[in-house]
């Protein structure tokens, strides 16, 4: 597990998306091991894709959430100079992407929920992992994901960036902490191509509306879990038992579905993003 936790000063309160950005990106915020430690028991780490190595900047093991089995996969940062270099910065590789679809592939076969905590700037960009396939990994996941016949639940706890967030982010309910964010892309690299100044990220922040207060009106997440204080690194118990509640609300309502009911439900969610056109009234056409 991770180091416990110390006390550090706190940032400004949230009062905009960029302050929220940077509150996603605090030192001491709670990462996935932090959680897991906290809210789940009897947790087995699986190491491997049985392809080519081990990615540290994934997590996935078999655990028990209020004593029910249930597999459990979160990105990881690190914490100190030495973790943060182990786990690659949180940005997956091929093999982490692959390592996760392995778990939650078991996870299906013995019929346990998957939960997923997501917590990337992105992934990895390196030639070493393009070459592996990272594209086409992730790829795999979105397909693979829709089918599995067990319920998914996804949390973004921290950064939720990219295709690297969304390799393991389709589920049957999507949840975001307070001050999360979720986006195609960082604020700092949609100014640079927008304003030619990364320098405006404040400004891109606003326009990306990627904060939790306005995707859940979008219908891309479900829901927002509070936070204590001014975040969650100032009460890593508090936020852990913000985030088990959420948890056990949406495994309740899920686990009566049917196989092909999670599925069903799982498309339905995802069809029903992004439609931005309204039937015309006929008799206007003239």
């Amino acid at each position: 597990m991770e180091e416990k936790q110390t006390s550090s000063p706190s940032p400004l309160p949230p009062s905009g998306p960029w302050q929220r950005v940077q509150l996603a990106r605090h030192p001491r915020r709670p990462h996935a091991l932090d959680y897991i430690q906290r809210i789940f028991t009897d947790f087995e780490e699986i190491h491997g894709d049985r392809a080519y190595a081990d990615d540290p900047a994934i997590v996935c093991g078999m655990a028990r959430f209020m004593g029910a089995p249930v597999m459990v996969c979160g990105q990881q940062k690190g914490r100190d100079t030495k973790q943060k270099l182990h786990r690659n910065f949180g940005m997956p590789k091929p093999e982490g992407y692959r390592k996760a679809l392995r778990a939650m592939r078991l996870a299906a076969k013995y019929g346990r929920p998957i939960i997923t905590l997501l917590d990337t700037p992105g992934a990895y960009p390196g030639i070493d992992a393009e070459e592996r396939g990272q594209a086409e990994a992730i790829a795999v996941n979105l397909r693979e994901m829709s089918r599995l016949p067990v319920p998914i639940v996804v949390v973004v706890i921290g950064e939720g960036g990219s295709g690297g967030a969304l390799g393991l982010g389709v589920g049957n309910r999507v949840y975001m902490f307070e001050n999360a964010v979720y986006s195609v892309i960082s604020p700092e690299s949609c100014a640079a191509i927008i304003w030619r100044d990364a320098g405006q990220a404040e400004k891109a922040a606003a326009a990306l509306k990627m904060t939790a207060q306005d995707l859940a009106p979008l219908g891309i997440v479900d829901d927002v879990i509070p936070e204590p204080g001014e975040g969650a690194h100032e009460n890593w118990d508090e936020a852990a038992a913000s985030l088990a509640r959420t948890l056990e609300h949406a495994l309740g309502h899920l686990k009566p579905l049917t196989p092909q009911q999670l599925v069903d439900d799982r498309y339905e969610k995802f069809r029903r993003m992004g439609s931005f056109f309204s039937e015309t009234n006929a008799a206007t056409l003239g």
